[in-house]
């Protein structure tokens, strides 16, 4: 499938990296949940298959697809999207410096603050949307751009062809998150990154019901022979069935990411009218900061945004509270809505939600059955608080 690049992402989604199954002529793969695999009487391991933690056919289906979706040559599929994260930050040698953005994934930041820096890490937290502020940050041992295209929970839009190019003519690598647009909406490698990671939890797996990462590569010489070589050593890669499950929600994603994105817009329209709200956080609305970049950048703005009420920590939860559709929970991608209270979660508390913001990821529901539920939680809370 690698081998046809005139195929549309579309086809690419439902047949990258597959096959019928040779031994059955199944269409749907099997499978392969067998922790070894037998070798010939000469001691050879005649089908490549040696141990699960070193190889297993989902996992591989798994990589050639995700590989052939966002237009790399390789891919690692991890146990998380931080398992993946941390191979490619862990790169790095004591000393190094990382850029990175002040609003990034607070996972990220963690582990950076947490883990990273004990091991003699270094990173600077800049403004991404600035070009001349991630200009000053650069210090002689800066090696690697970490860039979000957009931000969580921010939604800040970056353009990451312009962080690449400033990253290569420092000799520096740049690394790309796209979880939350996916290679329908947005093909890092298009604009000169290095390496791609995404959650494969949230909108590539699509259903919440698999955990996973990868990390994919334009080739597979250098910084991504590292990141193969510490999910071999470290094990940290997925069970055959999350694979299988991540695989499988692969072929609906274009059809997903196209209707959760539309649903998004209609959502952030409808919030940034109404009354009780101070700002919407969505690049598909003319008057967020980051439309004119995010429009020739992506067709289509993704499936999350986050909204500030004019009111305090108190009433964004009692809007919380009040929905009766949306579900309060901590993820994205899913079919399902879901709206948190960021500043409150766990992964969030210290790195700087504003006490007022709710995070929403839009669903396959119908938007205007959202826009109701939004519109009656939001009543709600202001009778309340009347």
């Amino acid at each position: 499938m690698t081998s046809q690049p005139n195929y549309r992402i579309e086809t690419v989604a439902v047949h990258g990296g597959r096959s019928v199954d040779a031994s059955t002529g199944a269409v749907t793969s099997p499978i392969h949940l067998s922790v070894t695999f037998e070798r010939a009487p000469d001691g050879s391991y005649p089908h490549g298959y040696v141990y699960t933690a070193k190889g297993n056919p989902n996992r591989r289906q798994l990589e050639a697809h995700l590989g052939a979706l966002e237009g790399g040559v390789a891919a690692a599929a991890f146990s998380s999207g931080m398992a993946a994260i941390r191979s490619v930050l862990e790169i790095l040698e004591p000393g190094d410096h990382v850029l990175i953005p002040d609003d990034a994934f607070a996972g990220t930041l963690r582990l950076l603050a947490e883990r990273l820096a004990r091991k003699g890490l270094k990173y600077t937290l800049v403004d991404m949307t600035d070009l001349a502020a991630v200009r000053a940050a650069i210090v002689p041992r800066t090696k690697m751009f970490w860039v979000e295209t957009l931000s969580n929970p921010m939604l800040k839009v970056t353009d990451p062809g312009a962080i690449a190019d400033m990253a290569h003519a420092h000799g520096a690598l740049c690394v790309c998150d796209n979880t939350l647009l996916t290679p329908l909406l947005y093909r890092p490698f298009e604009a000169g990154v290095d390496l791609v990671v995404h959650a494969t939890t949230k909108l590539l797996g699509g259903h919440a019901d698999a955990l996973g990462g990868v990390v994919i590569a334009a080739t597979e010489a250098g910084p991504f022979a590292e990141v193969r070589n510490a999910q071999l050593t470290e094990g940290s890669v997925p069970s055959p069935f999350d694979c299988w499950l991540i695989e499988r929600g692969l072929s609906s994603l274009p059809y997903r990411v196209h209707a959760t994105s539309d649903h998004a817009l209609e959502v952030a329209q409808f919030l940034s009218g109404h009354q009780a709200v101070r700002t919407v956080h969505y690049p598909g609305l003319d008057s967020d900061p980051g439309h004119d970049l995010a429009v020739t950048l992506m067709p289509r703005f993704g499936s999350m945004l986050s909204f500030e009420l004019k009111g305090d920590a108190k009433q964004a939860m009692d809007v919380a509270a009040h929905v009766a559709l949306f579900l309060r929970a901590t993820s994205f991608g899913g079919a399902e809505s879901l709206i948190e209270h960021r500043a409150s979660s766990p992964i969030q508390t210290g790195f700087g939600s504003p006490e007022s913001l709710l995070r929403l990821s839009i669903g396959l529901e119908h938007p205007q059955d959202l826009i109701a539920d939004l519109d009656q939680a939001l009543g709600a809370a202001l009778c309340e608080q009347a």
